[in-house]
């Protein structure tokens, strides 16, 4: 027993970092809010599906500031940190997370808050904003979604097509709101000729005016537009 109490001893008289100073403390407070909140803003922007949760999302500014403020509680009093490790240990968390990739941010912010409540202020900065920066280049380049396209297009062609220009304004509506077409069926019935295309929009807000403007063109009916539900593929 009195080894243990000696070996305690030790590493608390241990400096391992200098004490820490209410100027740090308050410093170290407003940089982990500041980041909490830029990494809550990234969340909040990248965030597909259903799952989104505001009271989640100021939670994630929450557990930085509160592993900010762990650090400075324990410092290198390693009996600080068996007590605080006790104390988390009577708190049950009963919060399922629905999406694995809320469990990434979870640790970034408790990463990050760490980092900082150790004055390791360079690698919070760096390590913070090369993640969040990676959370966004994921996001806009939608990684991992195996299909690109927003939905399937399909309408009725009918009446005479040579000469009449209808070709032309359709792909003239196609070019302005689309970024991509490709066809999926094409049924030629003699009279009229019906098609089902995947589409990419430009612009997944102004599928309505592409359809209203396809309705628009002689010749053109049964104008249909259904869009891929986006918490499919998260």
């Amino acid at each position: 027993m009195n080894d243990f109490e000696s070996l305690f001893r030790q590493l608390d008289a241990t400096g391992m970092a200098p004490p820490p100073t209410l100027q740090g403390l308050v410093l170290s407070l407003l940089l982990a809010l500041t980041l909490g909140q830029l990494t809550a803003w990234v969340y909040t922007k990248t965030h597909a599906g259903l799952s989104y949760s505001r009271s989640f999302c100021q939670s994630l500014v929450y557990l930085m500031v509160i592993a900010t403020l762990v650090m400075f509680v324990i410092g290198n009093n390693v009996v600080a940190a068996f007590g605080l490790m006790g104390a988390l240990a009577i708190i049950r968390f009963r919060n399922v997370l629905k999406d694995t990739r809320d469990t990434a941010f979870v640790f970034l912010t408790l990463v990050l808050g760490m980092a900082i409540g150790s004055q390791r202020i360079a690698v919070a900065l760096v390590g913070g904003a090369f993640l969040l920066l990676l959370s966004l280049w994921l996001h806009f380049t939608r990684f991992g979604v195996r299909s690109h396209f927003d939905g399937h297009l399909s309408y009725r062609l009918s009446g005479p097509q040579d000469g009449t220009g209808v070709g032309e304004l359709l792909n003239r509506v196609f070019t302005r709101y689309c970024q991509e077409l490709k066809v999926v069926t094409v049924h030629d019935s003699g009279d009229q000729v019906e098609y089902v295309q995947q589409v990419r929009l430009r612009d997944r807000k102004r599928g309505n005016e592409l359809v209203q403007d396809m309705r628009g063109v002689d010749g053109i009916g049964d104008v249909t537009l259904v869009l891929r539900d986006e918490s499919v593929e998260i």
